[in-house]
């Protein structure tokens, strides 16, 4: 929780112990020297600010020996500092209002007409789930697009073909997609999979909880957890937490929900682990993935405001009714039910464009939190737009990973 700040005559004043300096991209952040913490928002104004423009005359920018940090050099002084001199000039961005933000697309809109005439050379995303369907149809449209695309799948030969397919079609190179192994049914594999990430990026622009699974009969995963809760929501809710330090200001993460969650039957008051993970007698396939899907919207109103401060965008979506992907695939009466609505439900392509709207949507800077439907924002349910059951269902998520972990530990 922030510190106490003491009142002032300047609403722009730093409180004591806070120190401001600017990124290499411009941006200002905030160091808290008391905590060793920083921000990307002012402390006092919660406003975000940035330097622009060629530095002072007599100024230039230096790199100090034996070390990559940067340095400022005063040809006229001969004085040195590691603050950058427009500072005293930097300005706040402006902040986006969802009021302003005019609808551009629609249900029938497909991810590629969202991408129309963007560049995302330089940009990494990371998609859970990324093998098939509605996953493997964003990966291909941000890859198509110059993104640099991680897909993270447990199924390496499905992945694979989907690379195969990728690069054959635009004739990409090879680095522009790439697999990671991740089985989101183990929390050790989840573990494994971010410490593995985390050796090779630096920084992830979009990261894309996709991945889901829906139909099964009632399975407990290695960690004792059912599957279908584990998957969809709490090893997602670990992944992220541990990628934190790969995520900016110009990150986001986009969690791929589900209509369904409004039939959600979770408790508000008392939410407990058997609620959440049910044993067999009072479990039924098509409820456990409705629960799972309001975890993850109420996850994102968590994690936003958890990281607003550090200027982090998290949004939830729906993609579309009953499209056609292998979600289905673990019970035959899905597998009918899909097929007969197949001709009236969106396409894979027209299934991928929230995600890549929520993704890469300029208009949507500086704004986090919001639940999304065809490309524009949707009110969720009531229980969705719950603080204490997110904040509540938050807690019990880090007591769930951390007993499970710590057991193995002994």
């Amino acid at each position: 929780m922030p510190g106490f700040i003491p009142d002032s005559d300047s609403e722009d004043e730093l409180p004591p112990g806070w120190e401001e300096k600017a990124a290499t991209d411009g941006h200002v952040f905030y160091v808290n020297h008391k905590l060793k913490s920083t921000q990307w928002t002012h402390p006092r104004t919660g406003k975000m600010k940035r330097v622009s423009g060629e530095l002072p005359i007599g100024w230039e920018r230096r790199t100090e020996e034996g070390s990559d940090q940067i340095l400022f050099y005063n040809k006229t002084t001969n004085q040195s500092t590691y603050t950058d001199p427009r500072l005293a000039f930097a300005v706040e961005e402006q902040t986006q209002n969802v009021r302003d933000v005019r609808q551009r697309f629609d249900a029938s809109s497909t991810a590629l007409q969202v991408l129309h005439g963007k560049d995302l050379s330089g940009k990494l995303a990371v998609i859970t789930g990324a093998n098939a369907g509605i996953g493997l149809e964003t990966a291909k449209s941000l890859a198509f697009h110059g993104c640099e695309v991680i897909l993270a799948c447990r199924n390496e030969q499905s992945a694979l073909e989907g690379i195969k397919m990728i690069t054959k079609e635009k004739q990409l190179a090879g680095r522009k997609c790439s697999f990671m192994k991740l089985d989101l049914a183990s929390l050790e594999a989840t573990k494994r999979f971010t410490d593995e990430l985390k050796t090779k990026v630096r920084h992830i622009d979009y990261l894309i909880l996709n991945a889901a699974v829906m139909g099964l009969p009632h399975t407990l995963t290695v960690d004792g957890l059912e599957i279908t809760f584990q998957v969809c929501h709490l090893s997602h809710f670990y992944l992220t937490l541990e990628l934190e330090s790969l995520l900016d200001h110009n990150s986001r993460v986009v969690i791929v929900s589900s209509e369904s969650h409004r039939f959600a039957n979770l408790p508000v008051d008392h939410l407990t682990e058997p609620k959440l993970s049910p044993p067999a007698r009072s479990f039924w396939s098509m409820m456990a993935y409705n629960n799972a899907k309001l975890c993850n919207v109420l996850f994102a109103r968590q994690l936003a405001k958890n990281w607003q401060q550090r200027g982090i965008s998290v949004f939830a979506l729906h993609p579309g009714n009953m499209i056609s992907t292998s979600l289905s695939r673990n019970y035959w009466i899905y597998r009918l039910l899909f097929a007969v609505v197949r001709p009236f439900t969106k396409s894979l392509q027209q299934g991928a464009s929230t995600t890549v709207y929520c993704a890469t949507a300029d208009e949507l800077k500086g704004l986090t939190g919001l639940y999304f439907n065809n490309c524009f924002f949707c009110e969720p349910s009531k229980l969705a737009q719950n603080d204490a059951m997110a904040e509540s269902l938050w807690k019990i998520s880090e007591e769930m990973i951390a007993s499970r972990l710590n057991r193995k530990a002994m």
